[in-house]
């Protein structure tokens, strides 16, 4: 089950929509769906969990905390809704498709994609673009 929660004023105003797609986004790299919590924040309650947690002392638009088993996924992804406002401007990209991305990339995590070399951003980055493509041919958006 995808969960919604909120830690700042942004909310979702198309849950279901966004529910239905990250299910969609698990089927499809052969994944089954446990619980996973996405919880919209700030920058500086993110911060204190990157701070606590990963020992980082630096701003990041996503965290997320891997308690898959096996195929089925679970965990609890943390989005900061200021870093994705500004990384929609700084990218040239719609807020929405910003949002879709970080949303994907907690759940590609899960899925085993990672980001630390080259070419494995160049995949993630791929993996995203195709995840998001997923959004807008369902929803027409």
């Amino acid at each position: 089950m995808i969960s919604f929660n909120y830690e700042t004023d942004f909310i979702l105003s198309d849950e279901i929509q966004i529910s239905s797609w990250l299910s969609d986004v698990i089927l499809s790299e052969d994944k089954q769906e446990g619980e996973i919590n996405f919880v919209f924040c700030d920058d500086n309650y993110l911060l204190n969990i990157n701070e606590k947690y990963l020992k980082h002392d630096t701003l990041t638009d996503i965290i997320s905390f891997d308690y898959s088993i096996g195929n089925e996924l679970h965990g609890d992804v943390f989005i900061s809704v200021e870093r994705v406002t500004e990384n929609a401007i700084e990218f040239n990209v719609t807020f929405k498709d910003e949002l879709l991305r970080v949303l994907s990339h907690g759940i590609l995590h899960y899925c085993g994609f990672k980001d630390k070399s080259v070419p494995d951003i160049e995949i993630m980055r791929m993996k995203e673009d195709e995840k998001i493509l997923m959004f807008h041919v369902k929803h027409h958006d």
